[in-house]
């Protein structure tokens, strides 16, 4: 698996590496069962300390994508759905990357998904047999 930080960027390092995994993840690259690499190679390969790598990979975890396993490491959930729950968490960042460009704070942000939620529980036909 392939990882890539930039320095420079406002994302978070360790955001970055949980990115690089979301993305494997989403595109099928990286598989369900499958092992990431260590953390201590990670952080040795691209430059960054041990625990930046294990912060991205505890997001992870907390994400539902991985499960950390004591002697074992980060194994890539076999969970039903972790590609599409992939692709949307990162969706999710995506969102969240413009709005802060474009200067809306979080408050803002969540009341304009909260507005949209529901204008689509209004406006979304029931589903047949509701």
């Amino acid at each position: 698996m392939l990882f890539r930080v930039l320095s420079g960027s406002p994302v978070p390092l360790g955001e970055q590496i949980a990115a690089c995994v979301r993305g494997a993840i989403a595109n099928g690259t990286a598989a369900p069962g499958e092992r990431l690499p260590p953390a201590r190679q990670v952080a040795e390969s691209l430059g960054v300390n041990v625990h930046t790598v294990l912060r991205g990979y505890q997001r992870l975890r907390d994400e539902g994508l991985i499960e950390l396993r004591r002697g074992r490491g980060a194994v890539i959930t076999a969970a039903p759905g972790v590609a599409d729950q992939a692709r949307l968490t990162e969706a999710v960042h995506g969102l969240i990357t413009q709005a802060r460009e474009l200067g809306l704070t979080d408050q803002e942000l969540l009341a304009m998904v909260d507005n949209c939620l529901a204008s689509e529980i209004v406006t979304t036909p029931p589903a047949p047999g509701d």
